[in-house]
């Protein structure tokens, strides 16, 4: 029997992640590279290439598929990831989704229909409020209250977000908040939802066999964001209670049975300080965070999926995992956060990354690349793990002090310092608090950087005078040891 074929429709690290599992499972795979992205190095780690006309272009990519002879698409995360259409489209064309049913897709990405779905679940929501077209918004917002959320029905990663603290504000954040959702997701439908001050955004991995039946992998804490995107994950959530966590878990599960979702699928809630839980959203896909959750719990989960969309009549999952020791993960950008996040295009003169027991590296660069602002800036995902959080704290700073990425500005000083905050360190943190420390942010280079900076320096300096030197910084290597895959195993339980 042939072994399926897989294509990947995406790029970077996140195709780098599914061609590994690809490897591992004896699958061949399938990139695709869009017009100007033809030296990204998603591209070495498939089996074939397939050009398509853009990363969005539906049609395309299920040709590609076609031409190619793949029987599978996985969408990773972002780009066609969460679109009903894509998914129906691959359906249509005699191949598999590798994912959720469109129309779970369709129920679950629409954040009012997901809502009205939960209440009927008896899961619990924030006060809120539908804007209808046509409808007096201040009557609305009088229903949810102050301070309120005004917020995109489609699409998320904070865009189409305004909050509004008082009444006369309403009409012009509206304006504002639907403007934006229209240029970023083509559909300017808002809902109001009551703001909480001081929250906490905890989100449960869940995964199922789109039957009804379904499991956990326990939670992960995103607090620690920055307009309303992650900077921080981890698995599991520091000073939890248990009542909250199975509380959690059961409305987690309640959804998944509901919708007969199928694959892995992340349900996302906020806590306040009394414990009290309150969903928000259900991204029906891999999360970027979903390494956090496997270096816990065991199980791979893109092997998971490939092996789900194999077997549609089986349950692949069928037991809770236990949850040992603890991860974090943290995402590095091409950007200056002492000049508000603004991109950083350049070159990537100098790449090394940490080694080491517990260091797990997700990248799409290499040295010598550009990066440039066509696509999303994150130049890879730095994941640690350890016995328990502390330990795991201490082993983020070590990492981020041993990774050295040159040429272009980085967030890199700007996580280092998280590392060494003192309610970062503690996990008392809510999803506001980056916003209100760290609105001005001064980078402070690390010893290792500046070591490697004064070689660097020393080398151009002989190069100047006609001196070469063998003792210049060696290139880093970037094969697929720089994103190990350490603890993971098959939802059978045997060593993936």
């Amino acid at each position: 029997m042939i072994a399926p074929k897989v294509l990947v429709a995406n790029r970077s690290e996140i195709a780098c992640r599914v061609f590994q599992t690809c490897r591992e499972m004896g699958l061949k795979s399938v990139a695709i590279v869009a017009p100007g992205d033809e030296e990204a190095r998603h591209l070495t780690y498939a089996d074939e290439v397939q050009k398509v006309d853009g990363y969005l272009n539906i049609d395309s990519v299920v040709k590609a598929a076609i031409r190619s002879g793949a029987t599978l698409i996985h969408p990773g995360y972002g780009f066609l990831s969460e679109r009903p259409a894509f998914a129906d489209a691959v359906e249509k064309a005699g191949l598999t989704f590798v994912g959720p049913s469109a129309r779970t897709m369709e129920l679950m990405g629409g954040k009012i229909i997901a809502k009205e779905i939960a209440i009927r679940e008896k899961v619990p929501t924030l006060p809120w409020a539908k804007v209808e077209k046509g409808q007096d918004i201040k009557t609305a917002a009088k229903t949810v209250g102050f301070p309120l959320l005004l917020k995109a029905a489609a699409g998320g990663g904070g865009k189409g977000m305004r909050r509004v603290d008082k009444m006369e504000d309403v009409e012009s954040a509206a304006e504002s908040a639907s403007a934006e959702a229209i240029a970023a997701f083509g559909d300017g439908a808002l809902f109001i939802e009551r703001f909480v001050e001081r929250p906490r955004h905890i989100e449960v991995q869940v995964f199922g066999d789109g039957r009804g039946n379904g499991i956990h992998l326990h939670e992960r804490e995103c607090s620690l964001q920055r307009r309303h995107q992650k900077v921080w994950e981890e698995a599991t959530a520091p000073h939890l209670s248990q009542a909250t966590r199975e509380g959690l878990f059961q409305a987690s599960m309640n959804l998944v049975k509901a919708v007969n979702y199928r694959s892995a699928g992340t349900i996302e809630f906020l806590v306040d300080d009394n414990g009290g839980f309150y969903f928000l959203e259900m991204n029906t896909r891999l999360q970027v965070e979903h390494p956090v959750t496997e270096l816990v719990t065991g199980v791979d989960l893109v092997w998971a999926q490939l092996a789900q969309a194999q077997a549609p009549g089986e349950t692949i999952l069928t037991e809770v995992p236990v949850a040992r020791g603890h991860a974090i993960e943290v995402r590095l950008y091409a950007e200056d956060p002492s000049q508000d996040f603004m991109p950083t295009p350049g070159k990537v003169e100098r790449l090394k990354w940490p080694t080491g027991a517990g260091i797990r590296i997700e990248s799409g660069i290499e040295e010598g690349q550009v990066i440039g602002t066509s696509f999303d800036s994150m130049l890879g995902k730095l994941v640690v793990f350890a016995g328990n959080r502390d330990h795991a704290v201490a082993r983020m700073r070590y990492a981020l002090d041993e990774t050295v990425i040159l040429g272009l500005g980085t967030n890199q000083n700007y996580l280092r310092t998280l590392c060494d905050d003192p309610l970062v360190k503690e996990g008392k943190v809510h999803t506001n608090y980056l916003g209100q420390k760290y609105s001005d942010f001064a980078p402070v280079p690390s010893a290792t950087e500046l070591a490697v900076l004064s070689a660097a320096r020393a080398v151009n300096i002989g190069k100047s005078f006609g001196v070469s030197s063998a003792s210049g910084p060696s290139s880093a290597s970037n094969d697929s040891s720089n994103f190990p895959s350490p603890f993971l195993v098959s939802p059978s339980g045997a060593r993936s």
